[in-house]
C-alpha cells in the first residue's frame, strides 16, 4: 500500500486572459487549447495525479467555465458513447472526471499570480501545497512534482523549480540568486522578478512548479503590487526568505512553454510524433514537406499585400455573372 503524499493539495491559477493567443482565446480559455487532442491543463493535472496529488484547486475567472465542464461528468456524452458502443472513448471521458477531486475559486480581477494563490487560502488550509502553472508542460520519466516532493520531504520548506536560461531571456522570468546545496539543489539567497540581463543575479529561472508552506499567505497579503500593477509571487517569496529558507531545484525533464506561440507549436509537433497512432504517418508527412516551398505570410495575417487583380484585355475588371 502506497504511503500518503506529503503534499495533498495543488493550486492551479487559471484566471489569466490569454492575450498572447488572441484571437483564439477571445471566447475560450487558453488552458483548454489542445496539444494534439488533449487540453493543456489536463497534461498538467495528470502530472499532479502521477505525483500523488488528487485534491486540485483551480483559480478561475470570467469566461473559464469550459475548464469546469471539462473536469465534470458529461452524462449526455457518456450515454451517447454507450449507445454507439465506444468503450474506449467512454473510458477516456470518464477517466477525466474520476481522476481528481476538484474545487474552484474565483479571482474577480486579474491582479497577478500572487493574488491568484491568495484566493485559494481558505481551501488550502494550514498545510503545504503545490502550485502548477498550466503554461509549463514537462515531459519526464519521473514527474517533476514527484521529484520536488521527495526534496521537500528532506528539507520541509518552500521549494521552487528552476532551469537555466540564456541571459537574454532573464527579463521573462523570476530569477534566483543561490548557493549549491546538493545534486541539482540550490539554497536561495535572493529572488528578482524579471530582471534585465545586466541585473540578473544568475541564469536560474523559476518555472511553473512550486511547493509552498502556508507561511506564504501572510506575505502575499502584505505584498504591494509590483511590475504591471500585479501582486507578484516572487516578491512574496523574497519577503518569506527573510524568515525561513527557500530552496531551488533544477528539475530533470524537458519543459515546453505552451504559453508562447512557438513553444506551443513545438510541443504540438513533438507530442504528436510520440503518439503510436499518429507518429508514423506524421513523421512521414514532415519528411516530405517542402519547407522552402511554403511562403511565409500566406495564411492568417499576410506580411505582404496580395497581388493586384488582373485586368482583362482592353481594360476594365472582369464582370460578375455568366460568361458570354
Amino acid at each position: 500500500m502506497k504511503s500518503p503524499s506529503l503534499i495533498r493539495k495543488a493550486v492551479f491559477p487559471a484566471a489569466g486572459m490569454g492575450t498572447r493567443f488572441l484571437p483564439a482565446t477571445k471566447a475560450q480559455p487558453k488552458e483548454m487549447l489542445p496539444l494534439v487532442d488533449k487540453p493543456i491543463i489536463q497534461y498538467v493535472v495528470e502530472e499532479a495525479v502521477a505525483s500523488g496529488i488528487r485534491t486540485i484547486i483551480i483559480v478561475t475567472g470570467r469566461g473559464k467555465t469550459a475548464i469546469e465542464n471539462h473536469f465534470d461528468v458529461a452524462y449526455e456524452l457518456e450515454q451517447l458513447l454507450e449507445r454507439r458502443s465506444r468503450p474506449d472513448l467512454l473510458k477516456e471521458v470518464r477517466g477525466i472526471s474520476d481522476m481528481i477531486d476538484v474545487s474552484y475559486v474565483r479571482q474577480k480581477e486579474p491582479l497577478g499570480l500572487g493574488h491568484a494563490i491568495l484566493m485559494a487560502r481558505e481551501l488550502v488550509g494550514d498545510e503545504p501545497f503545490a502550485v502548477f502553472l498550466g503554461d509549463d508542460v514537462i515531459e519526464s520519466p519521473v514527474p517533476v512534482m514527484r521529484q520536488m516532493i521527495d526534496i521537500y520531504g528532506k528539507h520541509r520548506c518552500s521549494l521552487v523549480a528552476v532551469e537555466r536560461v540564456s541571459r537574454a531571456r532573464t527579463g521573462n522570468y523570476g530569477i534566483v540568486a543561490a548557493k549549491p546545496a546538493g545534486d541539482r539543489l540550490h539554497r536561495v539567497t535572493d529572488l528578482v522578478e524579471k530582471p534585465p540581463p545586466d541585473e540578473a543575479p544568475s541564469d536560474l529561472a523559476i518555472i511553473g512548479r512550486y511547493i509552498l508552506t502556508p507561511d506564504i499567505f501572510p506575505h502575499l497579503e502584505k505584498t504591494a503590487a509590483g511590475r504591471g500593477g500585479e501582486i507578484q509571487l516572487t516578491d512574496a517569496l523574497r519577503s518569506l526568505l527573510r524568515r525561513q529558507p527557500i530552496y531551488a531545484y533544477r528539475f530533470s525533464g524537458k519543459r515546453y512553454d505552451t504559453g508562447d506561440k512557438l513553444g506551443f507549436l513545438k510541443a504540438t509537433v513533438e507530442f504528436a510524433l510520440r503518439r503510436p497512432d499518429l507518429g508514423g504517418p506524421f513523421r512521414a508527412y514532415l519528411k516530405n514537406l517542402d519547407l522552402d516551398g511554403i511562403a511565409p505570410g500566406r495564411a492568417g495575417r499576410p506580411d505582404r499585400p496580395a497581388p493586384p487583380a488582373r485586368r482583362r484585355p482592353g481594360g476594365g475588371r472582369p464582370r460578375k455573372g455568366k460568361r458570354s
